[in-house]
Parts: structure tokens; sequence; C-alpha cells
């Protein structure tokens, strides 16, 4: 099979196609022709060796953890699923290839599209857990740092769902495209502090940063205190007392089978870009710098 892989950490030159044996699925696994791939940023810290120290990798790896496919083969003991059902879930082998391995797994609803749906597991999963660590609940104001990425895109339209106020903050070219997700949007920077609270005179009940671009620090300051911020991003957040998210994600089949059918109702939205599979390192560049709008994705088939 044609998979992405590196054998080195380092920039995204270290990302090359190889030819690798089609996986076999062992007990509680079924293997997946992937159909698309989702693309985070932690792909790329991964990669670079940045994030070692709280998740070793061994070498070489396929990049990936989550996919849209088609069940072609199973493993002693799942008799939950069929050969040639679709689904979408977390991989257990790496996804930018074209076989994954995988114990997690969601029935794929038939109106939702193989990119659509690669975007969701890794996304939903954490904005739920964040959302979740903050309490969010109705008629509270939450603060989003960032939030016009994948799992910000889906943290708006969640804690709006759970009847909270978002106040999201985004580069200039983004602010129609959180107010479409239905947040109140703002530039992040210089005299945040004062605009935040011009439209929440009243306070801010939690932080969700997701950006990890020096906003702790207003956060705090709108806060009063270090209570219910939780990042997912800014390595400072110890140093300063807040909670930073990066623990083992809660994989819930039924959580996210849920998720994918409201997508495919079209009461979740998800903004997609895609990248063929062998432009894995092009995507990966793009994630890398920041300011991506939703999720990227590779088309594997």
């Amino acid at each position: 099979m044609k998979a992405i892989q590196f054998d080195r950490f380092g920039g995204t030159e270290v990302l090359h196609e190889a030819d690798l044996e089609v996986p076999v699925p062992g007990p509680g696994q079924v293997r997946v022709r992937v159909k698309a791939a989702g693309l985070n940023a932690i792909d790329g810290k991964i990669r670079s060796g940045a994030m070692e120290a709280l998740r070793p990798t061994a070498l070489p790896a396929i990049p990936g953890g989550e996919f849209a496919g088609v069940v072609d083969a199973l493993g002693e003991g799942m008799e939950h699923v069929q050969v040639g059902d679709e689904v979408l879930g977390w991989s257990d082998t790496g996804s930018y290839a074209e076989y994954a391995l995988a114990t997690t797994i969601a029935a794929k609803p038939a109106g939702l599209d193989w990119q659509e749906a690669a975007a969701l597991p890794v996304a939903s999963e954490t904005a739920e857990r964040v959302l979740d660590l903050l309490g969010v609940t109705d008629g509270e104001t939450v603060l989003m740092h960032g939030a016009a990425g994948a799992v910000g895109t889906l943290a708006v339209q969640l804690a709006a769902a759970r009847g909270a106020r978002v106040i999201a903050t985004a580069g200039p070219g983004n602010q129609d495209y959180l107010a479409s997700l239905g947040a109140v949007p703002t530039v992040y920077g210089d005299g945040l502090v004062e605009r935040v609270r011009a439209f929440a005179p009243e306070g801010i009940d939690a932080v969700f940063d997701l950006a990890g671009k020096g906003a702790l620090e207003d956060s705090i300051e709108l806060r009063g205190g270090t209570e219910r911020i939780v990042t997912i991003a800014d390595f400072r957040a110890r140093q300063l007392g807040i909670t930073f998210s990066s623990g083992v994600p809660e994989k819930s089949v039924e959580r996210l089978a849920a998720i994918a059918q409201d997508a495919a109702n079209g009461r979740l939205v998800t903004t997609v870009s895609a990248y063929p599979l062998a432009e894995a390192a092009k995507a990966q560049d793009v994630s890398d710098a920041g300011h991506v709008r939703g999720k990227l994705v590779l088309a594997v088939d």
C-alpha cells in the first residue's frame, strides 16, 4: 500500500511516500480502506519531535489519527461490524495511508461525504472534552481564542448547542466565518480585553484557548483568576496555573456516531480543505503556519 511516512524528526521535508505491506487486523481491530484522512496540528508537532516528552513516537511512523473509509477485513471478535461498512474513527496505525487499522469506529451516515466524515473524530472529541472540563452550561458566556480552525469550528457550535453564548477571536479574514457559526466575532491582539468587556460587560464564565499565542494573560484578567480557563495549545499553561488539556482522547463510539449524524443532517457544519495524499507535506506546511479555516483533509482514494 502507499503511505506517507517519516523516519526521523524534523520539518515537513522528512515526510515521504513509502510502499508498505497492507496491515493485518488483530483481535478487536478492523482494517479500513481509507477514503480520507484528517490532518491535525498535533501531526506536525509529533513529526517535529516536539511531542516526544508527552507522546513518544516509534520510528518509522505513519502520521495521522483519524479517517473515514470502508471496512475491508475483520480481526477476531469484531462481530458488530461487517466488511463493506462505511465508517469513521480513530486510527491505531496512522491514517496517511491507503489502509489503516482501528479499534474505535462509528458508522458513517449515507448523507455525509468522506472528507467531512474524516474531519470529525479528533476535532469533535477535543471540543467536547474541553467544554466538559470547563463545565459549560446554558446561559453562560464562553470566550474562545483562535476559533476558526477545525476544533474551534465545532466547539463554537457545540457550546451554542448547550445554550452558551460564544465570543470568538480570529484574524480579520475569519470574522464573517465565526459569525456564520453563531459566535460573536472579534479580532485578537492589542485591546482584546476591552473589546471582550464591551461585548460581555457582565463578565466571562469560561475561556477555551485554541490559539496558543499569548492570550492566557488576557484570559486571566478577564476571568479575574485562573479558574475555568483551558488551553490545548499554549505550553506556558502550567507556569500560569492554567489547565493544559492534552490527555488520552475519550474515544466514544456513541458520541462520534451522534456527531456524524448531526453533520449529515446539517445541524453541525464542517469546513474542509482537501489535498491529495501525495501532497501531505504541503498540507502540513499549511497546518504548521496556522490560520487554517476549518479542517485540512487528505483525499486518499
